[in-house]
C-alpha cells in the first residue's frame, strides 16, 4: 500500500511539473482545458493538480486561466551558487554594457545548454536576442564555449559525441571543428560567436571561476559588428571575468592557459 502511495505521488509529481513546463514568455497563462489537451491529460486530472499548484503557490489565477506563480520567483532566488553569481555579477554586467555600449550577458550551464542569468540590454541592439532565463546550445554560443573550455573531458565528450544541431548556417556542427575551438579558447581564455546562434550577431565570451577553481559560467557582450570589430571586446571581457572570478574566490591557478 504504501509503495503504491509512493508510486502515485511521484507520478503526481511529475504530472504536475509537466503542467509548470507547458509556461513560456510567448505563452504566460493557459486555460486548464488547454493545459489538458497539451500533456494528454484528462480534463479532471489536470483541474486536480492545477487547484494542488495554486495551492502551493506555484500557479496563480489570471484572466485567461492560469499564470505561473511567485512562489517559483521566491525559490529560483534561493539557489546558492547562481544567486550569489547573479549578485556579485550584477556591478561587472553595468560596467561592461557601459564601457562597450553592447548587451552584456551572464550564464551558467543546465545540463547541455547555457541558461541566462542576467542581462543588461544596449539601446543600439534592435536584433531581438536572448532572455533571461531564455537557452541556448553551448556549441553555438560564446558563453557555452567559454564553459565547455574548462568543463571536465567526459562533459565536453558527451557534447560532441551528441548532436550539434545547426542554430544558422554558420553554427559549428563538426565535431572536429568544435574541439579545435575548444581548445583555441583554452589558449586564449576568449571565445567567440560569430553568428554561429543568430544571423547578424557575434559574441564575446570568457569563463568565470569559483573558489574551487572550477568553472561556474561565463560573462560575454552581444553586438551586431564586424569580426575584427568584435575581437576588439575581447581584453575588456577577458578583464571583467577576471575581477569577476577574484570576487568569488578564484585561486590564480584557474586563469592559466592550456
Amino acid at each position: 500500500m504504501d509503495t503504491e502511495r509512493k508510486k502515485d505521488g511521484e507520478s503526481s509529481l511529475s504530472r504536475g511539473l509537466s503542467l509548470l513546463e507547458l509556461f513560456s514568455p510567448e505563452e504566460n497563462e493557459m486555460s486548464i482545458s488547454e493545459m489538458a489537451r497539451r500533456v494528454g491529460m484528462p480534463k479532471s486530472t489536470t483541474h486536480r493538480l492545477v487547484v494542488d499548484l495554486l495551492r502551493w503557490g506555484a500557479l496563480e489565477k489570471s484572466r485567461g486561466g492560469v499564470r505561473l506563480g511567485v512562489r517559483l520567483f521566491e525559490l529560483g532566488h534561493l539557489v546558492p551558487d547562481h544567486s550569489r553569481l547573479r549578485e556579485l555579477a550584477i556591478p561587472f554586467a553595468h560596467s561592461l554594457n557601459e564601457i562597450t555600449n553592447l548587451t552584456s550577458n551572464l550564464a551558467v550551464r543546465e545540463g547541455s545548454e547555457i541558461i541566462y542569468i542576467e542581462k543588461i540590454n544596449s539601446r543600439d541592439l534592435k536584433v531581438p536576442h536572448s532572455r533571461i532565463g531564455g537557452r541556448l546550445p553551448m556549441h553555438c554560443t560564446a558563453l557555452g564555449k567559454a564553459i565547455l573550455a574548462y568543463s571536465s573531458a567526459q562533459f565536453v565528450s558527451s557534447i560532441l559525441e551528441g548532436e550539434l544541431a545547426q542554430v544558422t548556417p554558420k553554427t559549428i556542427t563538426s565535431p572536429d571543428a568544435l574541439r579545435r575551438e575548444i581548445a583555441g579558447v583554452r589558449q586564449s581564455r576568449v571565445a567567440y560567436d560569430f553568428e554561429e546562434s543568430q544571423l547578424g550577431l557575434f559574441c564575446v565570451g570568457a569563463p568565470i571561476f569559483a573558489r574551487s577553481g572550477r568553472v561556474v559560467g561565463a560573462l560575454s557582450v552581444t553586438g551586431a559588428t564586424s569580426r575584427s570589430q568584435a575581437r576588439s571586446f575581447a581584453g575588456v571581457v577577458l578583464a571583467s571575468s577576471h575581477a569577476l572570478s577574484h570576487a568569488l574566490g578564484a585561486p590564480s591557478s584557474a586563469f592559466a592557459a592550456a
